[in-house]
């Protein structure tokens, strides 16, 4: 099935929604991080060397959350990995920035025209 971005879109949003009920589900609590990005703050990150100037989060296809557990904010990827892996199972193009070749745990983004 060839899927238009704006489809893409809206399964992400459902996706995402699943991912906050299975986290509940498990014990943590979650704030939102980066939800979109605008396209002059991803060239600015790249320039800077902390991101890419074509993040998913320009086109709404990725958000970044905060991960607490008893009141304790967690940034490990270890403590992320079973968000991670459930993120994964959703479908085939869910992608988890702890697997990045420079981990972002707190990533979750669906795969577009090559780009996680």
């Amino acid at each position: 099935m060839n899927e238009s971005l704006r489809q893409k879109q809206s399964r992400f949003v459902l996706y995402v929604g699943e991912l906050i009920r299975f986290a509940y589900g498990a014990g943590y609590e979650l704030t939102a991080g980066e939800f979109y990005r605008p396209q002059a703050t991803a060239i600015a990150d790249a320039t800077a060397g902390i991101g890419i100037k074509n993040s998913l989060h320009t086109l709404r296809l990725a958000v970044d959350f905060n991960l607490f557990r008893g009141g304790e904010f967690l940034t490990g990827v270890s403590d992320y990995q079973p968000l991670g892996e459930h993120w994964e199972s959703l479908a085939p193009d869910c992608r988890w920035g702890g697997r990045f070749s420079r981990p972002d745990a707190d990533h979750f983004s669906i795969e577009h025209e090559g780009v996680q």
